[in-house]
């Protein structure tokens, strides 16, 4: 049995990670301890009164806390100094009292952010095991700065204290933030959609937290880039919802023009355009040993958050 602690365990892979793991325990038969495959615990991080929960007994800390990625423009330095706070200092703090109580493994959930945006329409960005960190605003320095401070914690450790970060790209399925939902929206309504090539590297929900027990399994250390089995083209995305809600979709390159008049403006109009047609693809096998982990395909994915989200609505 593995025992695990989730800091952050309200947001949306926490509960996602619970959910899966108090599955997995029923399939092979044993839901309650002993006999269980996984008994996990959650800590809110929330005001000071974690510090004295007691650490020691776990086999891993899946630390899920953070500040959330949104519309980060505009924000003044106080405001960005409390990301630097949450994502980084807690994170630190977090993991120096796991080490201390003897937790062996720490897994710090990171991002692709950590490499800075992806690349305009038309353009690529390919991130490869070479490929340096080099945040472009203060959300992902954060991120950047919990590694580098994680890693040193580590070092410390000579060996009895493993620090594994998981820089995830883009998270999708039922009742996922972002962009996710707003194409589900589009393709329910929109009968044409420009037929643009981009390139993005993506991971479905429960293929991440199938990822996430694999790496709890193996007690390793390290930097993990999970990612579906094949990049997508937000075209190609936005047809399979369509696909998914019983609607065809027909691509037609003459809405090309206006999005790359789009991407070329100034402001938010600009930046969506970019996020939505813009490419950023991170090399294939950077997960080490950690295979296995593809539970569905993009098809599969697709439909499986569209029919959970119609139930969840």
């Amino acid at each position: 049995m593995k025992k695990i602690l989730i800091t952050g365990a309200g947001g949306y892979i926490g509960t996602n990670m619970i959910r899966f793991l108090q599955e997995f325990n029923r399939q092979t038969g044993a839901s309650a301890a002993p006999d269980a495959c996984y008994l996990v615990d959650t800590l809110s991080l929330r005001g000071n009164g974690w510090e004295s929960f007691d650490f020691a007994g776990y086999d891993s800390v899946l630390h899920l806390a953070g500040k959330a990625h949104a519309d980060i423009g505009g924000l003044s330095k106080a405001e960005q100094q409390a990301y630097y706070e949450i994502n980084c200092n807690l994170a630190v703090r977090t993991a120096a009292k796991a080490k201390a109580a003897g937790v062996p493994q720490f897994i710090y959930m990171s991002s692709v952010i950590v490499y800075g945006d992806s690349a305009g329409v038309g353009k690529n960005k390919h991130i490869t095991a070479d490929t340096q960190p080099s945040p472009a605003n203060f959300y992902g320095d954060s991120k950047w700065q919990a590694e580098r401070k994680l890693c040193e914690l580590e070092q410390e450790s000579q060996g009895d204290f493993r620090v594994a970060i998981v820089r995830s790209p883009m998270v999708y399925g039922a009742g996922s933030k972002g962009n996710f939902p707003m194409l589900v929206k589009l393709a329910a309504k929109t009968p044409v959609f420009p037929d643009i090539h981009n390139e993005r590297s993506m991971i479905y929900i429960e293929n991440l937290t199938e990822f996430l027990r694999l790496l709890i399994e193996s007690g390793q250390g390290g930097v993990f880039l999970p990612q579906n089995e094949a990049y997508v083209t937000t075209a190609r995305m936005v047809q399979a919802i369509g696909g998914a809600l019983g609607r065809q979709i027909r691509l037609t390159k003459l809405l090309k023009l206006p999005v790359r008049i789009a991407s070329a403006m100034p402001g938010k109009l600009g930046n969506m355009a970019n996020k939505a047609f813009g490419s950023l693809t991170v090399e294939q096998g950077l997960t080490g040993e950690l295979t296995g982990y593809q539970i569905c395909d993009l098809e599969e994915s697709i439909r499986r958050s569209v029919e959970h989200g119609k139930n969840e609505g």
